[in-house]
């Protein structure tokens, strides 16, 4: 049995239910309102003001591709902002960074992420996708994330 809808066949199971499970949907996650997290970097090979340690409240926006679970959605929200925050009141760093020991003769260790690249916004944006590709479910085809370090820059792929 089948339902037409704007011309388009679409399946239906034998008790009438439209077949949505298994639909291919996008969430969009901070696309109008950002995730925000605060974070610390500086870019250790750069010869301006970013080589110095400064920190950005920073704007992520995220969006998923897949298919629709059991639970009725591509992703849980949950889990992708789980993924952020744990960004959130951090110090990034290039690893072999000074800093890097500095912060761990300091106690502050906690506090590090070392990043095997520059931590610019465009590299912070390749990281949290692959970062979510392993924190979602397996239906989830595709993620891409966006991260504003000011109004005017902003990094990220495939928006």
């Amino acid at each position: 049995m089948t339902n037409r809808i704007d011309g388009a066949e679409r399946g239906v199971s034998e008790d009438g239910a439209d077949a949505v499970i298994g639909t291919e949907r996008v969430l969009h996650v901070g696309r109008d309102r950002p995730i925000r997290i605060s974070a610390g970097h500086r870019l250790l090979h750069h010869d301006g003001k970013c080589s110095r340690p400064h920190g950005h409240n920073y704007e992520v926006a995220v969006t998923v591709t897949g298919d629709l679970t059991e639970a009725g959605w591509v992703a849980d929200k949950g889990d992708i902002t789980e993924v952020i925050d744990e960004w959130d009141h951090m110090f990034l760093l290039e690893a072999g960074d000074p800093l890097v020991e500095a912060f761990e003769a300091a106690g502050d260790d906690d506090a590090v992420i070392v990043l095997e690249q520059p931590p610019t916004a465009e590299v912070m944006s390749v990281i949290l996708e692959r970062k979510l590709a392993d924190a979602l479910p397996e239906t989830v085809t595709d993620v891409a994330v966006q991260v504003n370090e000011t109004s005017e820059l902003c990094g990220g792929g495939r928006f």
